[in-house]
């Protein structure tokens, strides 16, 4: 018989079966009935019970149900469960290794682990930690509907009864992968795609594939206008005779520029032999490697980076809620999401009471596990209230509740219709979502029985928490500023125009980029920066960063610096 002694047990311990009929409530042998405030010293949950920690380590959550392998709640025996809650809690005590046995671990996963863990040992702690490393994709699928994390209606016969380990993502369609390569017998790819997770998440790579993040890279990269304003950003210049050349930028300084976060293409350059502490192996060479841009073109053809928000390798739910992963790419100037989140009220909530908020539970209860929102409340989570009803849908169709396109064009506009905006022509011919004097190229852009859709679906999510009346003067002040820093954008595009037309500037008549003299620039700076921001603060609930710090004086400054520049200018003339 092991014998456990007392200090290395729990102070509280919590057990649940989620398939018994009659389980309602959490039970704790102390009488704590808070599930969530589960502590237990380090070498406990480590050795015995196998509890994931929050990094401040004053909030543990329960291991999946060593009876029902994968139920994720603590919950009470009632009824039908009297029977099992003796038995549980005989077995903590007398057969602990049995009772919390190591989750099965398919044999190819074993194998790499058996080098990964000593050469790549945070690779491996990692996964460790994650919840694919402690339950199985069929354990997942038997959880009640609004608990899954998983969408799959089939599953390969490999996954069925084995966790999701090494072998599991970096064999899957390694056929498919044109950097797939042989590694001690097996068919190892290094970049794992969308396409391969959706073996598991089909539904949420089919909605992410609707979503403008899904074609960032080719929207950037393939769109002449963008582009060129790419090159005006990043490219080399060099000063000779009064006057300076531009050059494009070399691809390595564009994966560390603009494709950081829309996505490289990855592709495979040749191979490389290397001397390891196993002998000598080939590996292949990558070039646009590395990068979890949301863009991402894969060597299998997918477009996109689940990494980009579920970091590998835990996979973490509660990282991708929390709005630091969203601000890697959305921080400003031009995308100033998380610096006007700081500052709105739902951020001060986040930073003075999100230490106590549930971020891992599926689904996520208003009122309950939360009492604030992030970025994930408002745009992907499956939001249900207290009683259970849902409030919104899970979706990783990032637009699927925004109306407006606000944040990146000349002008806001109502969203595309499809995901590849290089499609997009307006009356004038270019490839821009607006005439560059704001008519929208309506053909190209959901209509507003669409917007409405969307736009209800959004205030759905507000509703949770604020009264209709709170809601509509809300999304009044929203659309109305929508409307106003449209109209300073069209100010100062007035000014372009009348630039190029005296000649103060060269633009699109004389076959010149638009981007390239300072007048230009000051106006890119009008939309990119400041009519960005005014609408992220008005959007967001942070007023306060869209008056100053980077808003409404700026659009007014800017504008007068402009006309200066252009009276100068043809004065000068």
């Amino acid at each position: 018989m092991t014998k456990v002694r007392s200090s290395q047990l729990p102070s509280r311990i919590l057990v649940h079966h989620g398939d018994a009929e009659g389980a309602e409530k959490s039970f704790c042998l102390s009488g704590d009935t808070d599930k969530q405030k589960y502590s237990a010293p380090r070498r406990s949950y480590e050795d015995y019970f196998r509890l994931s920690v929050s990094p401040d380590r004053r909030k543990t959550y329960p291991p999946p149900c060593p009876l029902c392998l994968g139920g994720e709640y603590v919950r009470v025996f009632t009824k039908a469960c009297t029977k099992l809650f003796f038995v549980a809690v005989v077995s903590v005590f007398l057969f602990p290794k049995a009772v919390f046995a190591e989750p099965p671990i398919s044999e190819d996963t074993a194998f790499c682990l058996e080098c990964h863990a000593s050469l790549h040992p945070g690779i491996v702690a990692d996964w460790k930690k994650s919840r694919m490393s402690r339950v199985t994709p069929g354990a997942a699928k038997g959880l009640p509907e609004k608990e899954r994390r998983v969408s799959y209606d089939t599953l390969p016969d490999s996954l069925a009864h084995v966790v999701v380990g090494c072998a599991e993502c970096h064999t899957m369609n390694s056929s498919k992968h044109k950097d797939a390569f042989d590694h001690n017998g097996l068919e190892v790819h290094t970049v794992v795609t969308p396409e391969d997770c959706a073996t598991c998440h089909p539904a949420e790579r089919s909605q992410y594939g609707k979503n403008l993040m899904s074609h960032a890279y080719g929207n950037l990269e393939n769109n002449p206008v963008y582009k060129d304003f790419v090159k005006s950003a990043t490219g080399i210049q060099s000063f000779s005779g009064m006057s300076t050349t531009l050059s494009a930028p070399d691809p390595l300084t564009s994966a560390d520029a603009c494709l950081s976060c829309h996505g490289t293409v990855v592709s495979v350059k040749g191979n490389v032999s290397r001397e390891t502490d196993h002998g000598e192996m080939t590996f292949p060479v990558l070039s646009g490697w590395p990068n979890q841009g949301v863009g991402r073109v894969n060597p299998d053809g997918s477009k996109g980076s689940c990494s980009a928000c579920h970091t590998r390798h835990r996979f973490s739910i509660e990282m991708a809620r929390k709005p630091y992963t969203c601000s890697q790419c959305h921080k400003g100037p031009d995308v100033p999401a998380f610096k006007v989140y700081e500052v709105s009220k739902h951020g001060n909530m986040y930073s003075s009471l999100g230490g106590s908020w549930n971020y891992d539970a599926v689904p996520w209860t208003v009122g309950k596990d939360i009492t604030g929102p992030t970025c994930a409340t408002c745009h992907v989570s499956l939001l249900v209230s207290e009683d259970g009803e849902t409030i919104a849908g899970r979706t990783h169709q990032m637009n699927d509740r925004l109306p407006w396109r606000i944040f990146g064009l000349i002008y806001a506009h109502p969203h595309p219709i499809s995901p590849d905006t290089t499609i997009i022509r307006n009356k004038a011919g270019l490839p821009l979502p607006t005439e560059l004097t704001g008519e929208p190229a309506t053909t190209y852009l959901i209509d507003q029985k669409e917007q409405e859709r969307r736009r209800k679906a959004m205030q759905k999510v507000c509703l949770s928490c604020h009264s209709q009346g709170w809601v509509d003067g809300h999304f009044a002040r929203l659309e109305n500023t929508i409307q106003k820093t449209n109209e300073m954008t069209l100010t100062a595009t007035k000014i372009v125009l009348a630039a190029w037309e005296k000649g103060a500037a060269k633009g699109l008549a004389q076959n010149d980029s638009i981007f390239n003299e300072a007048i230009e620039k000051r106006w890119v700076e009008q939309w990119l920066f400041y009519a960005n921001s005014t609408r992220f603060s008005s959007a967001m609930a942070g007023a306060d960063y869209g008056a100053f710090a980077n808003g409404r004086w700026y659009m007014a400054k800017n504008i007068q610096e402009m006309l200066d520049w252009l009276k100068f200018k043809v004065k000068d003339k």
